[in-house]
C-alpha cells in the first residue's frame, strides 16, 4: 500500500485474518500511534507517508507474528472452554 490508500474496514480485516474485532482495533491503534495510518472518521483509515522503522528485521517480525498467533490460540481455547461450561 502507498500513502493515501484506504485500509480495508475493520470488519473486512476481522474476516480476512480471523482475529477478534478488538484485536484488529488494537492493531490499528498501534499503527496510528506509530504514524503509519491516520483515521478519517467514518471514511476509514488511510496510509500516511510515515516511515517504517528500519531497525525492525524480518526475524523480529516473524517472532512477533508467532507470539501473536500463540496468544490468539490461547484466547480461542479459553473462549471455547468458557462457552462449553468448562473451568
Amino acid at each position: 500500500m502507498k500513502p493515501g490508500d484506504r485500509l480495508p474496514t475493520q470488519q473486512d480485516l476481522v474476516e480476512r485474518f480471523g482475529f477478534a474485532g478488538q484485536t484488529i482495533q488494537n492493531g490499528l491503534a498501534v499503527l496510528r500511534a506509530e504514524g503509519l495510518i491516520e483515521s478519517a472518521g467514518n471514511l476509514g483509515n488511510f496510509v500516511t507517508g510515515g516511515e517504517v522503522r528500519e531497525n525492525v528485521r524480518d526475524d523480529d517480525i516473524k517472532e512477533i507474528r508467532s507470539q501473536i498467533q500463540a496468544l490468539a490460540e490461547r484466547v480461542a481455547a479459553l473462549e471455547s472452554r468458557s462457552e462449553s461450561g468448562g473451568a
